[in-house]
């Protein structure tokens, strides 16, 4: 089963370094759906790849291109590891069913914007 764990993170390692996405766009749902994890058992598990240096090679070369703003990257860092741990914490009293609505809900608001958006 392992090499299917490899081959999503391939694919999502390669949309992240291409469009910036990976995470919360490929890896949940197919964490959800095609390897059958909970809601909570996807979010929690693509927080927990995050902890190593896994964009580092991506994030080089978009340095190198000029296109990394070091210090908005550290303050979005800071507030990031408070917020994580908050949100982590508030996720335990949404149940999985409203968790996946809200989720999806985020997602969709997110594309109609990106789509139709100036």
């Amino acid at each position: 089963m392992w090499i299917w764990y490899v081959a999503l993170g391939l694919i999502a390692g390669t949309l992240s370094g291409l469009l910036g996405i990976g995470g919360g766009l490929i890896l949940i749902p197919a964490l959800v759906y095609i390897f059958g994890l909970t809601q909570h058992q996807a979010q929690g598990t693509t927080l927990a790849f995050m902890i190593p240096p896994i964009g580092l090679l991506a994030a080089l070369r978009y340095y190198q291109a000029g296109n990394v703003k070091l210090k908005i990257a550290m303050f979005i860092c800071m507030g990031f590891f408070i917020g994580g741990f908050l949100g982590a914490v508030l996720v335990e009293k949404i149940p999985g069913p409203l968790l996946k609505r809200i989720f999806g809900a985020a997602l969709l608001l997110a594309s109609l914007r990106m789509i139709f958006g100036k």
